[in-house]
């Protein structure tokens, strides 16, 4: 089910992660150059340094951002998918090496299901890398699948 979105702006709570060099320099600095390709940035977490998750051996910076666009889900999708592949994403194996990893996870219009595209993020919950970081800046967000906070669920992550 698609939600209606008029032509206002809605905040977005995206994650980036990075665990290889790019054309801006290292993993930090594809993150933070990432996060401006993204523009409308209200607020950004710390970059953090993570283990990997899969296959991958090299370790990741990873951060989150609270911006605010009046795209819908699937265009800021799409932009963020252009935005990885000038930044020299291509896909291949699951959880492998990365330049840059930008995925949307949630949304101020509450839950969002197309092809392609489910907001909240499905695996966010379970991703400490992910909620970390978010904590850092949206601790209250109310996630609108179990109502609970972000703060709420990093906690659980922890025990």
């Amino acid at each position: 089910m698609a939600v209606s979105t008029a032509s206002h702006a809605h905040s977005y709570a995206i994650a980036l992660g990075s665990n290889r060099c790019g054309r801006h320099g290292g993993p930090a600095a594809e993150v933070r150059a990432a996060l401006a390709a993204m523009g409308g940035v209200v607020a950004a977490s710390r970059i953090i340094e993570t283990a990997p998750v899969g296959p991958s051996i090299r370790r990741f910076v990873n951060a989150a951002a609270i911006i605010s666009t009046d795209e819908a889900p699937p265009e800021l999708l799409a932009r963020a998918k252009t935005i990885e592949r000038a930044f020299g994403r291509r896909r291949g194996e699951r959880w492998a090496a990365r330049v840059i990893d930008i995925d949307l996870i949630l949304w101020s219009g509450g839950a969002w299901f197309s092809r392609g595209l489910t907001l909240p993020h499905p695996a966010f919950r379970d991703r400490a890398f992910v909620l970390r970081p978010l904590a850092q800046i949206a601790p209250d967000w109310r996630e609108p699948i179990t109502g609970l906070t972000i703060r709420q669920l990093a906690y659980r992550l922890q025990g």
